[in-house]
């Protein structure tokens, strides 16, 4: 079973040691953030929000796909909100089955504490905090850390992707928008050291990739992910059953 820390005011040098060690964790993965940030920030500008309006978007959506999704609706002359919530609310939809499988952990935090950490979940932090609980188990602390590390480098790039704006017209030219799929890459292939991992993976790709080609959206993440998680179910189940026989 895997052990659970939950974040304790008392307990001061464990808290500290996880705030600095979820900061060395994400420290690589910012290299896959920042560019996006960066370019979220030109983007804001080339479709025709403020300064203040595109930095103020990064402080409180905090999520990268919905924001380029957003953007990229006002710039095509979409001004309806509905719509445009709607749609972002589609893209990040993935958010409730990465909040279902930390609920275990997250419901025995104080309720303040669940709120601040359901506002940082992303897919980086999220991808850091799985990997800690299946090494040393679940720590608020270590998850916080991640998820404040990830904000400020978010809010900042999108700060220097706005100022700079003018002089950078597309910094996905240089090819930095494999970034930020390499950083998942390095966090996922470690983990895949069975029969059960290798499998989920290999069906959660084929899935994600025959529906990109043909479902409108991004429902092929929901589907691939839905799928997987069943079929990684049923597998981890059997494997229980025939251990118990």
């Amino acid at each position: 079973m895997n052990q659970v820390r939950s974040f304790s005011v008392g307990d001061n040098c464990s808290n500290s040691f996880e705030l600095r060690q979820s900061v060395r964790d994400t420290i690589p993965v910012m290299l896959g953030v920042i560019p996006f940030g960066i370019t979220c920030g030109i983007m804001g500008n080339t479709a025709g929000l403020t300064n203040f309006e595109t930095i103020l978007m990064s402080l409180l959506v905090f999520a990268g796909a919905s924001q380029f999704v957003g953007i990229s609706m006002i710039a095509a002359g979409i001004t309806g909100w509905g719509i445009i919530v709607l749609t972002t609310l589609l893209v990040n939809l993935r958010h409730i089955i990465m909040g279902a499988s930390l609920a275990p952990y997250m419901m025995k935090l104080p309720v303040s504490l669940q709120a601040i950490l359901s506002f940082g979940l992303v897919d980086e932090s999220y991808a850091l905090t799985t990997n800690r609980i299946n090494t040393s188990g679940y720590s608020a602390s270590y998850q916080l850390g991640c998820s404040m590390t990830l904000y400020i480098s978010w809010a900042i790039s999108t700060t220097v992707g706005v100022v700079a704006g003018s002089y950078i017209d597309d910094p996905l030219q240089w090819g930095l928008d494999f970034a930020m799929p390499a950083t998942f890459l390095v966090l996922l292939i470690p983990r895949l050291v069975d029969k059960q991992s290798l499998v989920v993976c290999g069906i959660a790709a084929v899935t994600a990739v025959l529906g990109s080609m043909y479902l409108p959206g991004k429902w092929y993440i929901i589907i691939a992910c839905l799928l997987a998680s069943a079929i990684g179910g049923m597998m981890e189940r059997e494997g229980a059953n025939n251990h118990a026989e």
